[in-house]
Parts: structure tokens; C-alpha cells; sequence
């Protein structure tokens, strides 16, 4: 799968992290930055992950900032982005499952490696049900 990643300085750690789980998944990673801890705005990594998943050059985001809300709430300016804070299995699951969320938002100085790693499986792995979710989807995007 080809999946966006983005942080800012305060997720730029857990991003790194994560862009080596992504590849060691197989998965073809496109990092949009940051690069270093340096101080930055969140919003224009949101903007520049969502852009590959709205022009089909990504299939999903994965975005950190230092609590993942700054970055879940930019992402979700974008009309046909579906991006969720994910701070435990139930909501990644449950966010692909029900909702179909295409961007996941991590809080990168309130989560470890260890859970990092789980969430981002769960949430890779787990298909969109579809069905009666499917017209809930479909009104987010009106």
C-alpha cells in the first residue's frame, strides 16, 4: 500500500519510527516532512499528506504531532479526508471498520513505540465493513 507520512517537530521521533514499520511491512512510504526536530506548523504537513491521499498518490496518511489532535483536526479540513486520533486498538480498528478513516493521527509525546506499533497494524489491517456504514461515509463527504 502507498501510505503519506507527516509530522512536526514534536512527532518527527515517532514518525521516524513509524516509517521504518511501514517499510518492514512492504508497504512504499512517502515522508512529507519534517525532517528534524526543528520547530514547525503542523498544518502544512497535514496539508501536504492529505494532498497525495485526495490526488490517489497515496492510499492512506499517517500524521504525528505532539498530542495528534492539532494534525486530526487540519486533516480533517480536506472534504474527503477521514482522519482519526488513535490512542488504543479499539479506535483503530473501529475507525476503519465503521468509518473508513484514511488518515491516522498519532500523538507523538503521549505514545510509546511499543503501542504505536500495534495501532498502526490494527489500523492497516483491519478492511472497511461497508454496508449500512457505507451511507454514513458517503454524508461525511457531502
Amino acid at each position: 500500500m502507498k501510505i503519506a507520512l507527516g509530522a512536526d517537530h514534536a512527532g518527527f521521533e515517532l514518525k521516524e519510527y513509524v516509517k521504518g514499520l511501514l517499510a518492514d511491512l512492504g508497504h512504499e512510504v512517502t515522508d512529507v516532512g519534517t525532517y528534524d526536530t526543528a520547530s514547525v506548523d503542523y498544518p502544512d504537513y497535514a496539508q501536504k499528506a492529505c494532498a497525495l491521499v485526495l490526488g490517489h498518490e497515496a492510499e492512506r496518511a499517517v500524521l504525528v504531532c505532539g498530542s495528534g489532535v492539532g494534525m486530526s483536526m487540519s486533516a480533517n479540513r480536506f472534504k474527503g479526508i477521514r482522519a482519526v486520533l488513535c490512542t488504543g486498538l479499539y479506535l483503530a480498528r473501529f475507525s476503519r471498520l465503521h468509518n473508513n478513516a484514511n488518515v491516522l493521527c498519532l500523538p507523538g509525546r503521549l505514545m510509546g513505540k511499543g503501542l504505536a506499533d500495534e495501532v498502526v497494524k490494527v489500523w492497516l489491517a483491519t478492511p472497511f465493513e461497508g454496508g449500512r456504514h457505507e451511507r454514513r461515509v458517503e454524508k461525511m463527504d457531502r
